[in-house]
């Protein structure tokens, strides 16, 4: 299994396992209503998915407000491991991409849960992941979502 360990601890924001060859997250348009068949295509769909479901709460730029959490500078607060203290909704920690994915498809957006269909939630977490600096060679899905270390 590959892990991709998301810290700060090298010049990058965050690491990206090795390896050549892997696809980079240039944004390229699916045709309208398609699922994305790259990272490269989550990313791009994921950014316009944002902004219609997310940015309203967590800001245009993932910075957060007062009612969400930031999901953009992981350095800064964003996706913490454990939940915020006084948290309504989330409960459970955000070991990997996989734990951030099973609560949002469950609990957003706010009122709506569900809503979107799954390969949509996947470009978003892909989106809201290359904000913080995170490129994978291949599409983001449950079978490698896990794979991506958020916090030990």
């Amino acid at each position: 299994m590959r892990t991709i360990a998301l810290g700060f601890g090298l010049s990058a924001v965050l690491l990206a396992c090795g390896g050549g060859g892997g696809e980079a997250a240039q944004p390229s348009t699916p045709s309208a209503g398609a699922e994305p068949q790259t990272f490269a295509e989550q990313v791009s769909v994921g950014q316009k998915l944002y902004g219609e479901n997310c940015a309203s709460c967590h800001g245009s730029g993932g910075e957060g407000s007062a009612g969400a959490p930031k999901v953009v500078g992981l350095d800064k607060g964003a996706l913490p491991l454990d939940p915020p203290s006084g948290a309504k909704v989330r409960k459970q920690q955000f070991h990997n991409a996989g734990d951030i994915a099973d609560f949002v498809v469950h609990n957003m957006p706010p009122g709506e849960a569900g809503k979107l269909k799954e390969w949509q939630y996947w470009s978003i977490l892909a989106f809201d992941l290359h904000a913080n600096g995170v490129d994978l060679p291949k599409k983001l899905d449950g079978s490698n979502a896990k794979e991506v270390t958020v916090h030990k």
